[in-house]
Formats: structure tokens, sequence, C-alpha cells
């Protein structure tokens, strides 16, 4: 049995078997309700041997069938009927648990909050985005009567929130803005691979969220589940409805940890490290300092990702400790890359070969990673070429980083905003929505193609500022986006390949060769990496300082 807790009084399950009802009443059930009709499945038990069974061993049963994709709210009142008048604990199952869980947060949305609902479905391994926002869609609140209203309402208070944010504020103080985001921490996550590599402490890379709000903004301290476009309103977790003229998404991605079988389980122990978390870089670090021999190995999932370097960037600077302390002869560093190259804009791949050649580490192309077992320490990919047949390869190791698949928010997957992929839809130029007039996107969350890194959002921010701002005036967009993302690659402790570039690929250096040459590792980047970047973070990009970030102006 599977058998995944939603409440004290409330768990689902998929289909349990006849010989599961002892187990299940030791487990301290009470009741039983079936949500599978008869005869789905041909090695489905009937309810009616469910039930004999159930009631031979002192669990009360219920019959609630509903067709898969077909709840009705006749459906929803009928399981909400049976969890009133049967004794609790209760289990509920279907085939895969998803109806009977779908069925308890459609009963039970007007009785918890949004936000509440998400939590446990999430926890309990079911992804419910699309049914809260069913909920939210029939609440009774009139989307024409929202509870807070802003000329301007921002999702998402990250790097792309909070600049652009103060980008507008720098051109018009007066304007009405709201932010909305639930976080109390702000992080400045470049630095966690140096936080991986030794250099900083995890600490220097927090900060509150509340003071790096400009004072002038409205800061809305909630989780969005849902966009009423039409209505012009965004609707939060708590149910309150958020009015605005203009909106800009910015709310960041999502790291899909559940992607890959067994991770979650095992990271933070067993070797399993991943310095996209803040909590799990120290970790990384604390693994290379460990390490004296064995076989690491580091991963990097299939495109797009934020910071496409930062995998092998972790690979570089634990390298960069082996050899220093004289170990790396006896320590196998595998790169298991999902893409076919080492790095995509290809002026900087000689001097990221040189690298791979100094750290004899073995580059394995089309390797997507699909589990972690971490007791037994080994990982399996999927291995699939162009023209070539997939096959499966299990690798053990002593110590493996992993990046994790990266996607889209839910509440911005199944919202009108998103592309096929699930991307917010923006122009790549103007970085408004191509169907919703008065949006706008930035930061790691649209779809332009372009490299998702801190260093593409300040450049962005005064794009949209810009945009924004003209829009209000009633005028054409007058600034574009030319796809600029930054890499400090830091393929050794001092030295980083300082990667500029735009849409497809065209070079886009902010210093003149004779200062950094950006293809070759470079003391003077490190340095600009080290410490001048945070400052321009803390100090510029989220101030509305626009240090190096004015936007290319389009002809009038």
């Amino acid at each position: 049995m599977n058998i995944r807790e939603l409440t004290d009084q409330i768990s689902v399950a998929p289909q349990i078997a006849i010989d599961d009802m002892g187990a299940i009443k030791a487990a301290g059930f009470a009741s039983i309700v079936s949500n599978r009709p008869d005869n789905e499945a041909a090695d489905q038990p009937s309810f009616a041997a469910v039930k004999a069974a159930a009631e031979a061993v002192g669990l009360k049963v219920a019959h609630v069938p509903v067709v898969s994709g077909q709840i009705t709210d006749a459906d929803v009142a009928a399981f909400g009927a049976a969890l009133d008048h049967l004794p609790g604990p209760v289990l509920a199952f279907c085939k895969s648990g998803t109806r009977s869980a779908t069925l308890w947060t459609l009963s039970q949305g007007k009785k918890r909050p949004m936000a509440d609902l998400l939590a446990r479905t999430e926890a309990a391994g079911y992804d419910m985005m699309a049914t809260v926002a069913q909920i939210a869609a029939k609440t009774e609140k009139s989307l024409a009567a929202p509870d807070v209203r802003a000329d301007v309402v921002i999702v998402g208070a990250g790097s792309a929130g909070v600049a652009v944010a103060a980008s507008l504020l720098a051109r018009d103080s007066n304007l009405d803005i709201a932010i909305i985001d639930p976080s109390e921490v702000h992080y400045y996550q470049p630095g966690w691979t140096m936080v991986g590599g030794g250099v900083f402490d995890a600490e220097e890379t927090k900060r509150k969220m509340g003071p790096l709000i400009p004072d002038a903004v409205t800061w809305i301290k909630a989780e969005v589940v849902q966009f009423s476009l039409d209505a012009d309103a965004v609707v939060l977790g708590d149910g309150r409805v958020v009015g605005y003229k203009r909106l800009i998404v910015c709310p960041g991605l999502e790291l899909h940890w559940d992607g890959i079988a067994g991770l979650k389980e095992t990271l933070g122990r067993n070797g399993v490290t991943s310095n996209y978390r803040y909590d799990l870089a120290p970790y990384t670090w604390k693994l290379v300092q460990e390490m004296k021999r064995g076989r690491a190995i580091f991963t990097q999932p299939p495109m797009p990702i934020k910071c496409a370097g930062a995998p092998q960037k972790a690979m570089y600077l634990s390298g960069d400790a082996w050899f220093r302390r004289g170990v790396l002869k006896d320590i196998d560093i595998q790169f298991m890359n999902a893409g076919g190259v080492l790095f995509g804009v290809k002026e900087y791949v000689p001097a990221l070969m040189d690298y791979v050649a100094k750290y004899d580490a073995h580059l394995n192309f089309f390797h997507t990673l699909t589990a972690v077992d971490g007791e037994a320490k080994t990982a399996t990919f999927a291995v699939k070429a162009a023209d070539a047949e997939a096959t499966s390869v299990t690798v053990d190791f002593d110590m493996i980083h992993v990046c994790p698949p990266q996607r889209a928010p839910g509440f911005i997957r199944n919202s009108p905003l998103a592309d096929a992929a699930g991307w917010v839809d923006v122009d790549q130029a103007t970085l408004r929505h191509k169907t919703y007039v008065n949006v706008w996107s930035l930061g790691d969350v649209m779809n332009a193609p372009n490299a998702k890194t801190m260093a593409a959002a300040r450049k962005q921010a005064p794009v949209v500022a810009d945009n924004v701002i003209a829009d209000i005036a009633g005028k054409s967009a007058v600034s574009a986006y030319d796809g600029y993302g930054s890499c400090p690659l830091t393929v050794e402790r001092g030295k980083i390949v300082l990667a500029e570039f735009g849409y497809g690929g065209k070079l886009l250096p902010s210093f003149p060769g004779w200062l950094i040459d950006g293809t070759k590792p470079s003391r003077l980047a490190w340095t600009l990496k080290a410490q001048g970047l945070p400052q321009v973070y803390w100090h510029g990009m989220l101030k509305g300082r626009e240090w190096m970030a004015h936007p290319e102006k389009l002809p009038a």
C-alpha cells in the first residue's frame, strides 16, 4: 500500500487489495471510501468484494464512484457527505489516488485556505494547482470588487520583481505598485556556487525581504493561485483578489526535485547534494573537503534551467579543491549532461576544455538523471543521443552534485499566460505578453530564448520599466531586450571565464578585450564575481540603479 496523509482524519491511496484490509485497520483507519467505478479495469476488485472484506475486519465503507476527468459538483457533495458521516480516520482510494485527492480538495474549498490545500496535497505527491484554480473561479467574491487594487501589480519578489519595482519608481515615484510574494527571505542565488566551493558563507547570500522592497511599494505576503486575466485580477491562496491595470509576472521557476526518482529522500545525506538549494550548498563543500578518493558525479538536466553553467561550475571548483589538496589523481570526475555540448556558445568552449583536461573530467553527453538511490549510492541515467537507441545506465558514486529539472510554477503552467511548454509567452524584444497587452514578464519564468541568469534579469528590468511607463502614457514600446545573459564560469578558485552573450549566441562583452577577455580565464573577472557583483546586486540592481544596464532604444 502507498497511503498518503492529507490530514490526521483523511488519507488517500492508489488501488488497495482485498488482502490489505487487516493492515488498513491496524494502521488506525476506521473507514474506507472507494472512488473507483466497478469494471474500470479488469484487475480491480469489485466494490462488493472490497465492502465485504472491509466489514469483516470492522471497517465502515462508502462508495462514491467518479470517472477520471469528469468530477461533478454532485460527486464532490457526495464525497463530502461520506466524510461527514463516516467515523475517522478515513482512507479514500482510486486507481492512483488522484481522484480521491481531487475530491477532497474540492470538498474543502470553502473550509480551508487555498494555500493550505495546495501544501497538503503537494506534500502527499499530488498537484492540485488546477483544482484550486477551479475553486478560485467559483468563489463568491466578485472579481470586479477586489480586496486590493494597484496600478501595477508584480507577481514575485525575487531578483526580477524587486528590480523592476525599483526601476519603475526611478521613472515615476508616484506609481501605485503592489508586489505579491509570500517569502520572508530574499536570496542572492548566484552566490550559492561560491558557497559550494568554500568561497562564501551561506549567510552572506540571504537577507530579510522587507527592507529590500521599496518603501513606496505595497507588499502582499501571499501565494498566487490563479490569474483572472479578463477581469484584470489575481486570486491569492487565502481567497483575496488583487486588481490591476498592468501586470508584471516574474515569480521565478520551480525546481522539480520530484522529477528524479528517490532524489528528495536522500538530498543532504549519502553524498547527494546540490548548489541549487541554499541549505545544501554548504553540504557540497563539506563533501568536497572530506573526499579523498572515489567517484564524483555532476549532473545537468535538459534545458531550460537557470544558470546553465552552474552544474559545471560545481565540477570545476570541486576539481580545483582536490587539485590543490593533491588528491585529484584518486578521484574519478564524471560530468553527466543531458545535452550534446559542454556550453552552448562555442567561443567559450576551448578555455573550458582546458580545465576539463586539467581535472581529468570525463564528459558524458545525452545522459539524463532519472533516479538516485542514496543508500546504495547509485545513480541511473537515461541515455539517448540523436538517431540512437535509448538505453539506461546505472553508475556508482561516492558524491553526486545534482542539478534538478526545472519548470514554471504550476499557477503559471496552468494559466492562459503560458505557451505550450508552460512558460509565459512574451515578445522577446519588448517582453510584453503576446496575447494580453497589459501583461509583461521577465526573469526565469518567461519564454524568450535567453540564458536564465540574474544578469539577464538585471538587463530586462529597465526594458520592462521603460515599456510599462510608455504604455501608461499611451505610447508604444520604447525599449528592447537583446537577450543579454552572463555566466561567470568559475573554472578555478581565483579565475573565471566570463561568458556574456545574447540572442543567437552573439557575444555581448561588457568590457574591452584588453581589460577582460571573456573567452579566457581571468583573475579580474574573479574579483568582479566575488566582490563586485554582490555589491551591484544589493546596492544597484535592487535599488533601481541601472549600472551598465541601460536598455536598447527602439526607433521612434
